[in-house]
C-alpha cells in the first residue's frame, strides 16, 4: 500500500509538472506571437510611411532612422492596444446602426482610432491625415489579423483558442454547469439553391465538402475520350456520410412560406412573399420586420408551441426566431427596441475584433467591385435574358454574400463551441445572386464554391466542439430561370390588369401587343366600337385593383370589396378581365372563388376545372407536375388569398417561368425548379423518403426535425401530437 501511494504521488506529481510545463509554453507562446505581430505592425508602418506622402513618422527638421523605428514601434502598440480595448466599445454603441452601414464604416472607425493612437504616441512625433489615416489603419489590420492566423497555423492549441473565444465569452456571461454529450444539430439553410443546382455544382467539383458527404468524387470524370487518367488512377471517394433528398414546396416557394413552416410548424395563410389583406387594409411582405412579426405571432398561436427552436435553441440570419433565446440578424425580432432584443448581437460578437472588420470591410468592397465588373461584362456581351443591375444592388449584394455570410457563420461556430442544442442558420448569398444572374452560371458558381467553404470551415469547428454535431444542410426552395414578363411582352402585369378592367395604362404599354389585345377585349365586352380610340372608363365602381407580384406568382385583389370576390362577381365588374388574363400566353392558370363550385382553375381557350375535379382532370395544372392540384386546393382554402391568383406561363422542357418582377432566376409559384429543394441529412438519422415516400410542404420538414431533435436524449423538446395547423400540443422527451 505505501509503494502504491508513493506512486500514485508520484504520477500526481508529473501530472502537475506537465501541466505547468504548457500553461508556461503557452504564455511564451502567446507573448511571442504577440511580440512579432507587433513588430510585423510597426515594420508595415515604416513602410506605408516611406510609399504615402501624407504619413510622417518625424518631425519636420528629420529625425534618425531609431527615432524613427521608435516612433513606428510606439505608434503600433497604440494602435493595437486601442483596437483591443476601444474598438469593442464603439461596436456594441452601433449596434442599432443597419449592418449595411456599420459595414460601411469600418474603415472610418478604424482610421479613427489610429489617429488617435498617433496624438497619444509618447514620441510626440508623427502626422497623418485624415484621409490616409482610412487606409493606413486598414492595410494594419489587415497584415496583423493575417500574421497572427500564420503564427497559429501549426499550433492547435492556438487555434482551438482562436475559435473558442466567442464561446468563452458566452459561458463567462452564461455559466453552464456541464455541456451534454449528446448529439447537438446545425440546420445550414442555403437559400434558394435547388436540388438540381446542388446535383451539378457537385458533379463540377464546385463543392467538395458536400461531394465528400455524399461519398462522391470532388470533380466530375472526364477520363473518358479525353485522354486523361483512367478512373481506377483516380483516389477512391470516402465513405459517405450524408444522403440527399428532395422535397417539394407549397404553391408559395418563397422564404417567408418556407422557413415559417420550417421553424413554426404553420405556414398556413401565406400565399404569397406579399399580399394584401382585405380586413387591415395592409400589404404583407415577408421580409418586412413588422409583418415577419406578426407571422410569427400567427403561426405560434396556431401550433401553440414557440418552434423549433425553443429548447437551447440558436436562430441566425433568419426571417423567424424558431423560438429560439439565442438570436442574431433574426428579421422577425429586429423591430423590436430595448435590452430583450438580441438580434444583432451577432453583430458585436464578430465586428467586435477589429480584423474581423477590416477583412469583411475589404471583401465587401471587392464584391462591389465583382459585380459591377460581371454586369459591366453582361452588359457588353449583350446576354438575354439580363435585368438592370445598378442602383443599390451591388451594395446590397455584397451585404448577402460578404457580411450576412461572415456574421453568420461567426455566429454558428460560437453556438457550437458553447455546446447549443439546435443552430438554424439561413446563408442569403446564393439567391440574392441567382435573382439577378440566373441560377446557372458563372456568378453563381463562385458564389457556391465560397458557401461550401463555409460548410468545410463548420464541420472543422464541429472537431472542437464540446459535443458532437450533426450538421443538416437543406434549402427553403429553388429558382426557376426565365426571361421577365416585361421582357417578353412590354408591359408589367398591372398594366396588363389594367388594361383588362379598361383603366389608363402607360403609352408605352398600350401600343403593345399585349395592351392592345386587352383594350379590344374590353371594348368587346362594353360593346363599344372597334375603332374607338380611346377606351372609356369602365363603369365599375370603387378604387383600382391592388397588384402585387411574387416571382412568377401574382396576385390581384380589389380593397374595396369586403371579401373576396367570385368569378362571377368579377365578370359583373370587369367582364374582360379573366378572359384576357386567362388567354394570355405569358400567363399559365389563374385560380378564383366560384359561387357554384366553390373555387375553380382557368385556363386558355375557356378551359376551367372545379377544384374538385382536379383528381381526375388537372387540366392547364397537368404541365406543373405533381402536386400542383394539392398546392392549389390548400391555398384556395387561405383567409387572406387574392382574388384572383395568377400563375406565370411554364415550359416544362427548359424548365423556364415568366416572373412578374424583374428577377431572370425567380421563385414565389409553380413551376421548374423552384419547386424542388433539397435536404442533406447525416445517415445516422432516420431517412425521411424511407419513412414519409416523399417530403411535401415546409410543415412536414418541421414534424421531421421535430422527431430528429427528440431523437437525442436530453431536454424535452414540444412536439405537435396532431396536424401543426391545429392548437394541441404536448412534450416528447428525447430518448
Amino acid at each position: 500500500m505505501c509503494k502504491a501511494g508513493t506512486q500514485n504521488q508520484e504520477r500526481v506529481r508529473r501530472v502537475e509538472r506537465r501541466v505547468a510545463t504548457t500553461r508556461w509554453r503557452r504564455i511564451i507562446s502567446a507573448a511571442w506571437r504577440s511580440i512579432t505581430v507587433w513588430a510585423v505592425s510597426t515594420l508595415t508602418m515604416l513602410v506605408l510611411a516611406g510609399i504615402l506622402p501624407d504619413f510622417r513618422l518625424q518631425s519636420p527638421d528629420g529625425d534618425s532612422a531609431t527615432r524613427i523605428a521608435i516612433t513606428a514601434a510606439l505608434g503600433a502598440g497604440a494602435f493595437g492596444l486601442l483596437s483591443a480595448v476601444v474598438w469593442p466599445l464603439l461596436v456594441r454603441t452601433l449596434l442599432l446602426v443597419p449592418a449595411l452601414v456599420l459595414g460601411l464604416l469600418v474603415f472610418f472607425l478604424n482610421g479613427s482610432l489610429l489617429l488617435l493612437a498617433m496624438r497619444l504616441n509618447p514620441a510626440g512625433r508623427g502626422e497623418v491625415a485624415p484621409e490616409t489615416a482610412v487606409v493606413v489603419a486598414a492595410v494594419m489590420s489587415a497584415v496583423a489579423s493575417a500574421t497572427g492566423a500564420a503564427l497559429a497555423v501549426r499550433d492547435d492549441d492556438a487555434y482551438r483558442r482562436r475559435l473558442s473565444r466567442l464561446a468563452d465569452r458566452r459561458r463567462r456571461r452564461d455559466p453552464d454547469p456541464g455541456c451534454p454529450r449528446t448529439p447537438g444539430t446545425v440546420f445550414l439553410q442555403l437559400d434558394g439553391v435547388g436540388h438540381d443546382v446542388l446535383l451539378s455544382a457537385v458533379g463540377k467539383g464546385l463543392m467538395p465538402t458536400i461531394a465528400a458527404w455524399l461519398g462522391a468524387p470532388d470533380g466530375p470524370d472526364r477520363s473518358a475520350g479525353s485522354g486523361g487518367s483512367d478512373r481506377s488512377d483516380r483516389e477512391a471517394p470516402s465513405p459517405p456520410t450524408h444522403r440527399l433528398s428532395p422535397w417539394r414546396t407549397d404553391w408559395s416557394s418563397q422564404t417567408g412560406a418556407s422557413q415559417l413552416g420550417i421553424l413554426h410548424g404553420s405556414n398556413h395563410d401565406v400565399p404569397a412573399f406579399r399580399w394584401y389583406e382585405k380586413d387591415t387594409g395592409e400589404v404583407m411582405v415577408c421580409n418586412r420586420p413588422t409583418s415577419a412579426a406578426e407571422l410569427q405571432r400567427r403561426a405560434v398561436r396556431r401550433t401553440g408551441d414557440g418552434g423549433l427552436l425553443t429548447v437551447d435553441g440558436a436562430s441566425r440570419g433568419n426571417l423567424f426566431s424558431g423560438g429560439a433565446d439565442q438570436l442574431a440578424l433574426v428579421l422577425s425580432v429586429s423591430a423590436r427596441r430595448g435590452p430583450q432584443n438580441r438580434s444583432r448581437a451577432g453583430y458585436f460578437a464578430y465586428f467586435s475584433d477589429p480584423a474581423n472588420a477590416v477583412r469583411t470591410a475589404l471583401s465587401f468592397v471587392a464584391e462591389v467591385a465583382r459585380e459591377l465588373g460581371q454586369s459591366t461584362y453582361a452588359r457588353l456581351r449583350r446576354h438575354r435574358p439580363r435585368v438592370s443591375r445598378g442602383g443599390l444592388y451591388p451594395l446590397i449584394r455584397a451585404f448577402a454574400t460578404v457580411v450576412e455570410r461572415d456574421v453568420v457563420v461567426a455566429a454558428v461556430i460560437g453556438d457550437m463551441l458553447a455546446g447549443r442544442g439546435a443552430v438554424y442558420a439561413d446563408l442569403v448569398a446564393y439567391d440574392e445572386v441567382a435573382h439577378h444572374s440566373g441560377p446557372r452560371g458563372h456568378d453563381t458558381e463562385r458564389v457556391l464554391m465560397r458557401l461550401d467553404r463555409s460548410l468545410a470551415l463548420l464541420a472543422k469547428v464541429a472537431d472542437h466542439a464540446p459535443r458532437p454535431y450533426r450538421i443538416v444542410v437543406l434549402s427553403d426552395h429553388g429558382q426557376s430561370p426565365g426571361e421577365t414578363f416585361l421582357g417578353r411582352y412590354g408591359l408589367t402585369l398591372a398594366n396588363l390588369v389594367r388594361a383588362g378592367c379598361g383603366l389608363p395604362v402607360p403609352r408605352r404599354a398600350g401600343r403593345t401587343h399585349s395592351g392592345a389585345e386587352a383594350r379590344a377585349a374590353v371594348r368587346a365586352a362594353l360593346h363599344r366600337p372597334v375603332e374607338e380610340t380611346r377606351v372609356p372608363a369602365t363603369p365599375a365602381r370603387g378604387s383600382e385593383p391592388v397588384v402585387l407580384a411574387s416571382g412568377n406568382l401574382g396576385l390581384i385583389s380589389f380593397p374595396d370589396v369586403p371579401h373576396r370576390m367570385t368569378r362571377q362577381e368579377i365578370d359583373r365588374r370587369h367582364p374582360a378581365l379573366l378572359s384576357t388574363l386567362a388567354n394570355h400566353p405569358g400567363i399559365g392558370f389563374l385560380l378564383v372563388a366560384d359561387e357554384v363550385h366553390g373555387g375553380v382553375v382557368l385556363g386558355a381557350r375557356g378551359v376551367e376545372v372545379p377544384l374538385a375535379d382536379l383528381d381526375h382532370d388537372l387540366g392547364p395544372l397537368a404541365e406543373f407536375g405533381p402536386g400542383a392540384a394539392q398546392a392549389v386546393r390548400r391555398t384556395h382554402s387561405f383567409p387572406h388569398v387574392a382574388d384572383i391568383m395568377v400563375n406565370s406561363w411554364y415550359d416544362p422542357v427548359d424548365g423556364e417561368v415568366l416572373a412578374f418582377e424583374e428577377q431572370i432566376g425567380s421563385h414565389g409559384g409553380l413551376g421548374g425548379s423552384q419547386n424542388l429543394p433539397f435536404l442533406l441529412s447525416p445517415l445516422d438519422l432516420p431517412d425521411a423518403l424511407a419513412e414519409h415516400g416523399e417530403l411535401v410542404g415546409a410543415e412536414q420538414l418541421h414534424e421531421l426535425f421535430r422527431c430528429w431533435l427528440g431523437a437525442a436524449e436530453g431536454p424535452q423538446v414540444p412536439v405537435s401530437l396532431t396536424h401543426p395547423g391545429r392548437t394541441r400540443a404536448g412534450t416528447v422527451r428525447r430518448a
